[in-house]
C-alpha cells in the first residue's frame, strides 16, 4: 500500500472511530431499535448510508450524489430517531421540522448545481482512488454525525422537552442564519447565471460583507439548533453541543473556505479588484459596513 492510500485510511479508520465515540454521550435512555440502543443505531445507520453510497459512486465513477445523500442522511436520521420516541415533544416537532428544512434545501440546491455544473471538481482525482474516495464518504459520515449530535441527544433524553425562551431565541439564531445562508446561495447562484459575469468572482450583495457568507449562514442556524436543544440536555448530553464548534472548525479550517480561498487566489490573485476586495472584505464574520466600493461587474 502507498504511503497516500495509508493516510487515507488512516483517516478513514479515525472519522469511524469517532462516530463510534460519540454513541457514548447518550442519555440514559431505554429507547432501542433492533434491540440497539437507539443512538448507537442511528450513528451506525449514518456511516452505513455513505458506504453504500461510496459502493454506488466508485463502481460508476460519479460524486453526483455525494451532497445529495449527505443532506438525506440529516433528514432520514432524524426521522428515525422522531418517530421512534414514545412520547414527542413540540421541541422534538420543531428540532425534526428544522433540521428538514435545512437538509433538503440544501441537497436540492447542491443537487441542481452540479446537475447544471455537469461534476464536482473536488473529486476529479479522488474518485479515481478507492481509499481517496472512501476517505470523502466516511468524512461526510462525520460529518453529519457531528452536526446533528444534538438534535439527536435532545430528542433522545426526553430530560425537559417543553419551550423555553432559550429555545425561541435559539429558534430565532437558526431563522437568521438559514436566511442569510439561503440568500447568499441565491445571490451566487443568480450571479453565475448572467453571462457576462463568467470568470469573474462575486462581491455584490452578501458577498460585499463577507467573502463565505454562505458558511456564515450555516454555523448560525446550526449555533441556533444547539440553543433550542440546551433546555433538553443533561450530564454527559452537554458534549453535544459540540456541534456547531465542529462546523465552525471543518468550513473555516477543513475543507470548506481553505480550499475555496486557494481556488480564489489561483483565479484571481493577480488582480487588483481582487486584492481590493479581499483586503476589504472579512473571511467569514460579515462587516456591518460597506466602506470599501466594489465594482458591480465582479463575480465568482
Amino acid at each position: 500500500m502507498s504511503s497516500k492510500n495509508l493516510g487515507h485510511l488512516r483517516l478513514i479508520i479515525f472519522f469511524t472511530v469517532i462516530i463510534y465515540l460519540l454513541s457514548f454521550i447518550t442519555p440514559d435512555t431505554d429507547l432501542e431499535i433492533l434491540n440497539i440502543n437507539i443512538l448507537q443505531f442511528v450513528l451506525f445507520y449514518v456511516w452505513i448510508v455513505q458506504i453504500i453510497g461510496f459502493i454506488f459512486g466508485f463502481i460508476y465513477q460519479t460524486e453526483r450524489y455525494y451532497d445529495f445523500i449527505g443532506s438525506l442522511t440529516y433528514s432520514s436520521s432524524t426521522l428515525i430517531i422522531y418517530f421512534s420516541l414514545p412520547a414527542k415533544s413540540l421541541t422534538d416537532s420543531i428540532l425534526l421540522i428544522l433540521v428538514l428544512i435545512w437538509s433538503l434545501r440544501l441537497g436540492l440546491f447542491l443537487f441542481r448545481r452540479i446537475l447544471e455544473d455537469g461534476h464536482d471538481t473536488r473529486f476529479d482525482k479522488p474518485k479515481q482512488s478507492f481509499f481517496h474516495f472512501l476517505q470523502y464518504w466516511t468524512g461526510q459520515a462525520m460529518w453529519v454525525s457531528f452536526t446533528c449530535i444534538a438534535v439527536y441527544v435532545a430528542m433522545i433524553s426526553q430530560e425537559n422537552n417543553a419551550l423555553s425562551i432559550v429555545s425561541i431565541i435559539g429558534l430565532f439564531i437558526w431563522v437568521a442564519g438559514f436566511v442569510i445562508e439561503v440568500v447568499s446561495d441565491s445571490q451566487k447562484r443568480n450571479f453565475r447565471k448572467d453571462l457576462n459575469n463568467k470568470g469573474r468572482f462575486i462581491s455584490t450583495g452578501l458577498w460585499s460583507r463577507s467573502r463565505h457568507p454562505n458558511y456564515f449562514g450555516e454555523i448560525t442556524l446550526w449555533v441556533g439548533i444547539s440553543v433550542i436543544s440546551l433546555s433538553s440536555l443533561s450530564g454527559i448530553g452537554y458534549v453535544a453541543l459540540i456541534s456547531p464548534f465542529f462546523v465552525y472548525a471543518l468550513l473555516s479550517k477543513g475543507s470548506g473556505i481553505p480550499l475555496l480561498e486557494r481556488s480564489a487566489d489561483k483565479k484571481w490573485g493577480n488582480e487588483s479588484d481582487y486584492q481590493e476586495y479581499k483586503k476589504g472584505t472579512p473571511v467569514l464574520f460579515p462587516k456591518l459596513f460597506n466602506n470599501i466600493k466594489q465594482s458591480n461587474d465582479n463575480g465568482n
